[in-house]
Parts: C-alpha cells; sequence; structure tokens
C-alpha cells in the first residue's frame, strides 16, 4: 500500500508548494498594499461620469435595443472573416454553396437593418 501512496507524493508536494505560495501572496499583498487608499480610488466608476440615481433604477429599453443591434451585427463581422478565409480553399461545389449560404445570412441581417432603420430603433434621443 505504501508504494502505491508514493505515486501521488509529486501531487501532494505540488498542491503544498501551489497553498503556500498562494498564502504567501495574499499575505504579502495585504501587508504591502497601501492601506489608506484616497476617495477617487474607491468611488464607484460609471461610463466616465459619476454614478446618479438609484442603482435599482429601470434602464430606458432603447439602452437594451442598441446593445442586442451591436451583438448581433459584431456577431455578423466575427462570421464574415472565418468564412471569407476559407471561402477559397473549398471545392468548387462546395463554395458556390457557402457562397449562397453567407448571401442568404447577410439578406436576413440586411431585412432586419432596414426594418431596424425604418422604425427609428437607430434613433437615439
Amino acid at each position: 500500500m505504501d508504494a502505491f501512496l508514493l505515486q501521488y507524493l509529486p501531487i501532494v508536494i505540488f498542491l503544498g508548494i501551489a497553498a503556500a505560495l498562494g498564502l504567501a501572496f495574499i499575505l504579502a499583498a495585504f501587508v504591502l498594499a497601501p492601506s489608506a487608499p484616497d476617495p477617487e480610488k474607491l468611488s464607484a466608476y460609471e461610463c466616465g461620469f459619476n454614478a446618479f440615481g438609484d442603482a435599482r433604477m429601470k434602464f430606458d429599453v432603447r439602452f437594451y435595443l442598441v446593445s442586442i443591434l451591436f451583438i448581433i451585427f459584431d456577431l455578423e463581422v466575427a462570421f464574415l472573416f472565418p468564412w471569407a478565409v476559407s471561402l477559397m480553399k473549398l471545392p468548387h461545389d462546395q463554395s458556390i454553396f457557402a457562397f449562397w449560404s453567407m448571401m442568404a445570412f447577410l439578406g436576413v441581417l440586411t431585412v432586419g437593418f432596414v426594418y431596424e432603420w425604418k422604425k427609428g430603433a437607430l434613433e437615439w434621443e
């Protein structure tokens, strides 16, 4: 049984060293860190200006709309780059299918973009 447990000795030593280093770093930060930071450092940071109002206030729905629109069009670009890189490496019949699949994808996004534009979702007041 002792020979079996000796196989785990390097793991136990590794965990002991990791725990000792972790505790040493935490204690060093506690001892060496400044204990009286200025009020500017302790203040909340909200997009470049001081916080106002209650933190539980409701956001305007336009905030969510703009963030969703950003995610949609950001994902479009994220899909376009690998598609454009790999399109020419495909065989001819697969590249035609890939091309028209991406055109359908871009068509759906374009229809959505035109719809949002006509509805005024991109206008910020």
